[in-house]
Order: C-alpha cells, then structure tokens, then sequence
C-alpha cells in the first residue's frame, strides 16, 4: 500500500463526513440527496460527503440509450444525473457529495476535474495506479492481463450550484453484474475492482483513504481561468 500524503490539509468542520453500515435503498437515497441539497441552498444544513453502498440496481443518467441496457436483472431506476447506464451493488463504494459551488467558483468542469484527482489519489494509497483516459468518462487502470479497465465512474448533478450524486469505486462487487448494461456507453473496454487487482477489500480502507485527500479535492475548487490548463492543473 502507497502511503498516505504526508501532510495532509485538516478536514473541512463545515463539511459532514457520513458512512452508512447498512445497504442504502436507491429510492431513499435519492430522496435524501435532493432534500439535503435544498436544504444547503437556503442555508439550512452544511455540506456532506456520504458514502454508502447500495442493493444491486441499475440507474439510468440523462443521456441512457434504452439498447444499452442489455439484461435487467435487477431494478433500474432513473438517476436525473448526467450520464448513461450504471451499475451499484454491494462491493462497490459509492460516494455522494452535496458541495455548495456558489463560494467555489461556479465552475463545474474544475469540481470534475478534481473530483477525478481525488479518486485517483485515494486509489493510488491503496497501490492502485488508476488514471484519467482522454476522451472517456470515468477512472481507469490495467486489469491483471494488462487491459485498459474501468475501476471508478462518476455522474453530477448540479441544482442552484449545490452538487448531488457523486462517484463510484469498485471495491470487491460481482463483476458479472456489469454484463446487464454497456457501463456508462463504452463496451470496448473491461471493469474492474480493487479485489481483482489485489488491493484491500474492506471499505474502511478505502474510506480512509478517500478521507485523507478530501481536504486537498476541496481545497482546489475554483474557477478556472480563460485557457483550458488552469483547470487542468492540480496545483
């Protein structure tokens, strides 16, 4: 295991940390996501990371082609995210953020950009060396037979500049769940988990992980200059 960043920034009090024992209905979630961000909008709640995992489910984003759900073998349900198909089950850690971007910038294309940097950071104290891959969504690495594969997804939601949904990571889920959809609209390439590449499988793990780089993600949310670079730059 990589270690952790030496001097890690102290976590945001402003921000709630929140992790569920117990599978999280999707339905409820959902629920919970919108009324905390409405809640945050008129100043009525702080912000929140909540990290849980769900029931096996399927959840559609915005721009879901119907013929990319191949088998629906379990629910599917309708995110109001952007993005396509996904899957969640148990095994994969899922993380959702309600961040308020008002004081931040306004500027969704740095809070992906960093959210990217954030899951790639966790990933790598966990030996994982997961990446960017240009011209495709999501958090990428080499499976055991040396295939570009995807390991993390995310999908946002912007409302009055609250953030909802959030990311995905795969810990230890059953990856024959995947073959139900085209993940997130690309088939040329595999999925995998942390487990498959010998990582640690339990969430704690992970969780802490996630936890140490969180201060730096938030730290780095702003608005990005004229030129594309500025928000490309993990400063």
């Amino acid at each position: 295991m990589a270690n952790s960043s030496p001097n890690p920034l102290p976590f945001p009090e402003t921000v709630e940390w929140r992790v569920e024992q117990a599978p999280v209905d999707y339905p409820q979630a959902l629920t919970d996501m919108e009324a905390r961000a409405t809640a945050i909008y008129a100043g009525e709640a702080s912000e929140r990371v909540w990290l849980l995992e769900h029931p096996p489910l399927y959840t559609a984003g915005t721009s879901a082609d119907p013929a990319e759900l191949l088998d629906a073998r379990f629910p599917v349900h309708e995110a109001g995210r952007g993005g396509r198909y996904t899957y969640h089950g148990p095994g994969q850690r899922i993380g959702y953020l309600n961040i308020d971007l008002t004081p931040r910038g306004k500027d969704v294309r740095n809070f992906v950009h960093h959210l990217e940097g954030w899951m790639i950071a966790a990933l790598g104290d966990l030996g994982i060396a997961a990446r960017r891959a240009e011209g495709r969504i999501g958090i990428w690495t080499d499976d055991p037979q040396g295939r570009e594969a995807k390991i993390g997804a995310l999908g946002i939601r912007v409302r009055r500049w609250v953030t909802l949904h959030g990311f995905a990571i795969n810990v230890d889920p059953d990856l024959s769940h995947f073959t139900g959809i085209v993940p997130c609209g690309i088939s040329e390439y595999p999925v995998t988990s942390i487990a498959a590449l010998g990582g640690p499988t339990d969430m704690a793990t992970l969780d802490d992980a996630l936890r140490t780089h969180f201060p730096s993600f938030i730290s780095r949310l702003s608005r990005c200059g004229p030129g594309v670079e500025q928000c490309r730059t993990d400063r």
